[in-house]
């Protein structure tokens, strides 16, 4: 492949990190979550009364709808992944489809500006297409890794792509918070026009340097035929590595884990984490202070344990690369997974003020971008010698979507069951001792992995 180790190519594949991390962090996780909430939550005198919503004639709690947008997504991401993967590998399109996702994304983002409380049903399709287009967009993306580093060199080009998102979405982030608070509140929707154009802009630095066709696959006969043809020729070769399908099984059910938390954590400091302040009885002077408890943490206690977040998974990512090459990768993933087992702990049991918020949010952050980094680069070593890296690559996206979709409808079914996203924690818990349980299960020696871990 001529692309191969070229340093180039590398720069521009690891800079569509830069370019779409802006919708993880501000559309999933900063500013719309908290707009959203903010626009579906009835208030008094400035007190929250109520957060259910109607959809389609039917009741919910706001952040229960929420999770199952996302979840229906997904399924979609799930269906159309796997087939136009096929016929990317087949017609050496991945390229082709990349910019079509990452196009229908960075619109869709920009359409949330017109998201209206008494539109519900109509609003949350710009959201429900921002999601699909975002991670059909990443399927074909991860793809190209293998097209464009050496195995030894994934890691780090992994967690290469992986700081460079956390770094430029926190740039645009603390940009548009800024804006914000020193123009007005009311420029919040025009955030999400500004993510959709440096999302589509950016992405554009990455589109002039992949290759087109790095394999010189010629498109003949019926593509969708070919492309399903395709994908049972790679479910074949999967069924057939031990190391491989093994590894896969365990990430599906550590990523149930993973993307819910990380999709859903800030709603749980805005419901979970409380504070405290004085309030007079009857006034001033000689009556007596009160402490008053107050639920949520602020916009801006918020918007701090966000940016925490996005900074320290930085030298997450950079720590696990390079203990993956003295330790190997599923020993490192496996300690990952036993420090998420002890943050869903201390959130469950502990988290309730905003300094232990903040201080699960570090946590959360480093893990995040060790885990996030170090999944994908394992998988991508545990390749065999292959051009159908997008039908292999949408197996990987497909089971993690798949698992988000479990793991988001379990987190809102118990918050909505219970009234209480603190049980919801418990769902992760199980989520990653079972990850954990089959990860260890993945042989080191006499297989496809053997050769990658």
């Amino acid at each position: 492949m001529k692309d191969m180790n070229n340093k180039k190519t590398q720069n521009a594949w690891a800079f569509y990190d830069w370019a779409n991390s802006v919708y993880p962090l501000v559309i999933t996780t900063a500013i719309f979550p908290i707009f959203f909430n903010a626009v579906t939550t009835e208030k008094v005198n400035g007190v929250a009364v109520s957060d259910k919503v109607t959809w389609f004639g039917r009741e919910f709690v706001n952040t229960e709808i929420y999770s199952y947008i996302i979840a229906a997504s997904l399924i979609v991401v799930s269906i159309l992944s796997p087939v136009l993967s096929g016929i990317a590998d087949y017609s050496g399109k991945k390229k082709v489809f990349m910019k079509m996702f990452c196009y229908l994304g960075s619109i869709s983002c920009a359409l949330l500006y017109f998201f209206n409380k008494e539109h519900l049903e109509l609003s949350f399709m710009a959201l429900f297409f921002a999601s699909i287009g975002y991670w059909n967009s990443i399927v074909f993306y991860n793809a190209f890794l293998p097209e464009v580093a050496k195995p030894e060199d994934q890691d780090k080009l992994s967690a290469k792509g992986y700081s460079l998102g956390y770094i430029g979405s926190v740039i645009l982030l603390v940009l548009i918070l800024g804006i914000v608070m020193g123009i007005s509140d009311s420029f919040t929707r025009y955030s999400f026009i500004i993510v959709g154009i440096w999302w589509l802009g950016f992405a554009q630095i990455t589109f002039r340097r992949l290759p087109e066709n790095n394999n010189g696959r010629k498109s003949e006969g019926k593509l969708w035929k070919k492309g399903f043809q395709e994908l049972k020729q790679v479910q074949k070769q999967v069924s057939g590595l031990k190391g491989l399908r093994r590894y896969l099984f365990a990430f599906f059910v550590f990523s149930m884990a993973v993307q819910t938390i990380m999709t859903m954590a800030q709603f749980f400091g805005m419901k979970e984490v409380f504070s405290w302040s004085e309030a007079s009885v009857g006034g001033m002077g000689m009556f007596p202070v009160l402490m008053v408890k107050e639920t949520g943490l602020s916009t801006a206690q918020l918007i701090i344990a966000i940016i925490l977040v996005q900074l320290i998974a930085i030298p997450g990512a950079v720590v696990f690369s390079s203990g993956s090459k003295r330790f190997g990768n599923v020993t490192m993933l496996a300690i990952a997974l036993l420090s998420w087992i002890a943050v869903c702990i201390f959130a469950f049991a502990i988290v309730d003020t905003p300094l232990e918020f903040y201080i699960a949010a570090g946590w959360i952050g480093f893990m995040m971008g060790g885990t996030q980094s170090l999944s994908r680069s394992t998988y991508s070593k545990m390749l065999p010698d292959t051009k159908d890296t997008a039908s292999f690559f949408s197996y990987y996206d497909v089971l993690e979507k798949i698992g988000m979709v479990i793991g988001m409808l379990a987190f809102g079914y118990i918050e909505g069951v219970t009234g209480s996203m603190r049980n919801s924690v418990l769902s992760l818990i199980v989520f990653f001792a079972l990850g954990l349980v089959l990860l260890l299960m993945v042989p080191r020696k006499g297989s496809i992995a053997s050769q990658s871990t």
